[in-house]
C-alpha cells in the first residue's frame, strides 16, 4: 500500500497569500517516488522539505515530478530545487525531469552531479578528459576558420572592423623597424659573400643578379616570416592563451560570441594585409644594401648596377616573393592563434603554447618554402 509524506509549508506571518499557497510533498514507496509541487513559488519564504529517508538511499530508485498545479516560480526556486535533488543524484537515484517546467529542465540537467561523484569544477573535468590528437585539433581549428571566412564573405560575420584595423597597426608599422634591420643585415651578408665568390672569376657585374633574385624571391619573405613568428605569432599565442586561462574565451562562448570570429579572424586578415607589404619593404632594403656593397666595396658603377638590377628583376619574381610573404604571414597567424585557443589553463601552459607557436610557425614556413620553390621550378617561373 502506497504512502505519502506531506509536509505543509508554513510561511511567516508577514508573508503574502502567494507564499501561503505554495506546497511541496514527496509521494511514493519502494523504488518509485514523486515530488509534487503546487502553488506560487515566486516568494522567498517557501522551502522544499527534506527528502524521505527511504529516498536518500539513491541506488535503484526513480524520482519524477508533478507540477501541474505549479502556477509561478522565480530563479531562487531553481536553487532550492537543486539543493534538494543534488544529494539524491549523487546517491544514484534516477531523476526524470520531464515533469518540471520547461525553463527548469535544462538548468537542472546541466547542473546536477553524476551518481557517486562529487561535484567537480570545469577545470577538473577538463583535466580528466582524454587528450585529443594534435593533428585533429589543427584540422578542427582550420575548419572553424574556413567557416568564419565563409560567413565573412556573406557579410554575416561578428568580426569588428576596429579589431581588424587595430591588429594591422600592431602587426605592420610596429614590426617594420625590426624587419628592415634584419633584412638589411641579411642582404649585406648575401651581397658580400656572393661578391667574394664572383670576384674570383672577375664577374662582379653579376652581383646585382645574385642579390636581386635571392632577396626578392626567397630571402625577403623568409626574413619577414621569421620576424613575424618571433614577434607576432608568440604574441598571438600569449594573448589568446591568457584569455583561455582566465576563462574569457568561455565567457565569450557563453554569450554566443564565436571566439574564432572575434579573436582569430581579425589577426589572420591583418597579417594577410601586412605580410606582403613588409615583404616589399624587406626586399627594397636588401636591394639597397646590395647596391651599397657592390658600389662601395667592389667598384661596380652605380648606373651599371641599377641597369643590371632592372634587367634581372622580372614581374614573376616580384609576384612570387609577395605570394610567399603572404603565405608565411598566414601560417604565422594560424600557428599562433591555434596554439592560443588550445592552450591549457595555467601560466605554464600559456608559456608552452607560446613556444610551440613559434616553433610550429617556423616548421610550417620551411615546409611551405620548400614546396613552393619546387612547384615554381617545375612550372619554369
Amino acid at each position: 500500500m502506497s504512502h505519502a509524506l506531506h509536509v505543509p509549508l508554513t510561511p511567516p506571518d508577514d508573508a503574502g497569500p502567494a507564499a501561503a499557497a505554495s506546497s511541496a510533498r514527496w509521494e511514493g514507496e519502494g523504488g518509485q517516488w514523486r515530488l509534487v509541487l503546487a502553488g506560487d513559488w515566486s516568494g522567498a519564504a517557501a522551502e522544499i522539505p527534506p527528502a524521505p529517508e527511504a529516498l536518500r538511499a539513491g541506488q535503484g530508485l526513480r524520482l519524477d515530478f508533478d507540477t501541474t498545479a505549479l502556477s509561478h516560480w522565480q530563479p531562487p526556486f531553481a536553487a532550492m530545487l537543486w539543493q534538494a535533488l543534488a544529494p539524491l543524484a549523487r546517491a544514484g537515484a534516477e531523476l526524470d525531469l520531464a515533469g518540471l517546467p520547461r525553463g527548469l529542465q535544462p538548468l537542472l540537467g546541466l547542473s546536477l552531479p553524476e551518481a557517486d561523484a562529487p561535484p567537480r569544477r570545469p577545470r577538473e573535468a577538463e583535466a580528466d578528459a582524454p587528450a585529443e590528437p594534435e593533428w585533429r585539433k589543427t584540422l578542427v581549428f582550420i575548419g572553424q576558420l574556413l567557416a568564419a571566412l565563409g560567413r565573412l564573405a556573406r557579410g554575416r560575420t561578428a568580426m569588428r572592423r576596429s579589431d581588424w584595423l587595430w591588429q594591422i597597426e600592431q602587426t605592420g608599422p610596429r614590426s617594420l623597424p625590426i624587419v628592415l634591420l634584419v633584412s638589411t643585415l641579411v642582404g649585406l651578408i648575401v651581397a658580400y659573400m656572393g661578391a667574394e665568390q664572383l670576384q674570383r672569376f672577375a664577374a662582379e657585374s653579376f652581383i646585382a643578379n645574385l642579390v636581386t633574385i635571392g632577396v626578392v624571391r626567397e630571402i625577403a619573405a623568409l626574413v619577414v616570416g621569421i620576424v613575424l613568428a618571433g614577434r607576432v605569432g608568440a604574441a598571438f599565442a600569449a594573448q589568446i592563451g591568457s584569455m583561455r586561462a582566465g576563462e574569457e574565451i568561455d565567457a565569450l562562448t557563453t554569450l554566443g560570441v564565436d571566439p574564432v570570429e572575434h579573436l582569430v579572424l581579425p589577426r589572420m586578415l591583418a597579417l594577410l594585409v601586412t605580410g606582403p607589404l613588409l615583404t616589399l619593404c624587406a626586399g627594397l632594403a636588401g636591394l639597397a644594401v646590395g647596391c651599397a656593397v657592390a658600389v662601395l666595396l667592389y667598384d661596380v658603377p652605380a648606373l651599371a648596377y641599377l641597369s643590371t638590377t632592372r634587367g634581372a628583376l622580372q614581374g614573376p619574381d616580384i609576384a612570387i616573393g609577395l605570394l610567399k610573404g603572404s603565405v608565411y604571414a598566414v601560417l604565422v597567424a594560424l600557428a599562433g592563434c591555434r596554439q592560443g585557443l588550445n592552450a591549457g589553463r595555467s601560466a605554464q601552459a600559456v608559456g608552452e603554447a607560446t613556444t610551440a607557436a613559434v616553433v610550429q610557425a617556423i616548421v610550417w614556413m620551411v615546409v611551405a618554402a620548400s614546396t613552393l620553390t619546387v612547384i615554381f621550378q617545375r612550372l619554369g617561373v
